[in-house]
């Protein structure tokens, strides 16, 4: 049993497994010295085993996933961006598995080059269909603009939420019952509880106060349609690398070899938007570095020591050439302009409507989703568990 000490008086301390400190927002820690994301880590390895136990489960999953695919034109779908997840994803479940996959893909039309010449050399070279939601370009620039006069932090949220929803409206299209997705906690580990929250309500009251047009092509993931999608076309969410002993080294050097696919120079820097959002809005804004979760997870498991993520750390993040200019270029904004809105004051979630306290409130009603596959378990506990958000000056 473990007994976690809260530090209240917030004298430093680093997690004697991983990278995180107390600069991390909900971090406790045991006695032992590990904090409790290394913790939780732990649970999710015991949850989800990805040994000779795991393959099985993965064989039972695969044969459950063409069982429910039969007379139908696809098995399953995967969510892509041109990244080395889902591409993996793609290989891996087409080339040995044998599953007839759909490749879904939201272009929030912030691409960069490479991402989108990975999607096409991978659904290309494997024989996959392909089905994009384009939003509109003016009307999502927009919604980003919203978010970023709110003085918000999750200036992103609509690139999930939008993905989240095109991959169930293609599930509905084609009567497919499951979606695999990329995600793998032992890579990339778990992001700091605070640090990122996304719903559409809060989407929508941001922009609602501080957007100019309608949303008119974007799909935003409403709670109705959320629950419409889990307990009446009842698609289930499978997260496989969970149960694989994923080498994503490995992975990125099968995928350049065998198809053409190229890196892209760092987790979740697939987008140009999202990379903007990664390696220069937080970091400057919010002092929020999220590498430190990827190399945590590397730390956590041996692949990496302590002493080389903080090295990495140190460093500056990745950003192509001449990104900064491409964003004030494409939201016609000044430099002065640009850093009036980094300077704004900060706010939160909480000060716009959103749908915590309902996730809260139906948290029995979500565990059983989640044992039933029909969200992911960091849904469950990233969303309906209560945390505090740690605001500055408080």
């Amino acid at each position: 049993m473990n007994c976690w000490v809260v530090n209240s008086e917030m004298s430093y301390q680093i997690c004697s497994r991983c990278i995180f400190d107390t600069k991390v927002p909900n971090i406790v820690f045991d006695d032992r010295g590990i904090c409790n994301y290394c913790v939780q880590i732990e649970q999710l390895e015991q949850q989800f085993p990805n040994d000779e136990r795991g393959a099985k489960v993965l064989d039972r999953i695969v044969y459950e996933i063409k069982r429910a695919g039969r007379g139908k034109k696809y098995d399953a779908l995967v969510g892509v961006s041109g990244g080395c997840d889902s591409s993996y994803l793609l290989h891996k479940f087409s080339r040995d598995y044998g599953l007839r996959l759909l490749a879904v893909h939201f272009d929030n039309t912030w691409n960069s080059t490479v991402a989108t010449q990975n999607i096409h050399c991978m659904t290309e070279k494997l024989g996959i269909d392909l089905f994009t939601h384009v939003v509109d370009a003016t009307e999502f620039d927009d919604m980003l603009l919203a978010a970023l006069k709110s003085g918000v932090k999750d200036i992103e949220m609509a690139t999930d939420l939008g993905l989240a929803s095109t991959m169930n409206m293609a599930a509905e299209k084609f009567g497919i019952k499951y979606k695999l997705d990329g995600h793998s906690f032992r890579t990339e580990g778990s992001a700091p509880m605070g640090w990122v929250y996304m719903d559409a309500r809060y989407l929508h009251s941001v922009h609602k106060q501080f957007g100019t047009m309608p949303m008119k092509t974007f799909p935003n993931l409403w709670l109705s349609k959320q629950l419409k999608w889990m307990l009446m076309n009842r698609i289930k969410s499978i997260r496989p690398l969970y149960y694989l002993d994923y080498d994503k080294e490995g992975a990125k050097r099968l995928l350049s070899e065998t198809y053409g696919w190229q890196w892209y120079g760092g987790h979740h820097l697939e987008n140009r938007l999202t990379t903007f959002y990664h390696s220069y809005f937080l970091p400057k804004r919010w002092n929020t570095d999220f590498r430190i979760a990827g190399y945590s997870a590397y730390c956590r498991d041996g692949r990496m020591s302590r002493e080389e993520a903080l090295a990495l750390m140190a460093e500056d993040p990745h950003m192509e050439k001449g990104l900064l200019d491409y964003v004030k270029k494409r939201l016609n904004l000044s430099d002065t302009e640009l850093q009036l809105l980094m300077d704004l004051p900060k706010k939160y979630y909480t000060d716009y409507k959103n749908y915590k306290k309902t996730f809260e409130r139906m948290r029995p009603f979500f565990y059983l989703m989640a044992k039933w596959n029909l969200i992911p378990w960091s849904f469950y506990i990233k969303y309906t568990l209560p945390h505090k958000v740690e605001k500055e000056g408080c």
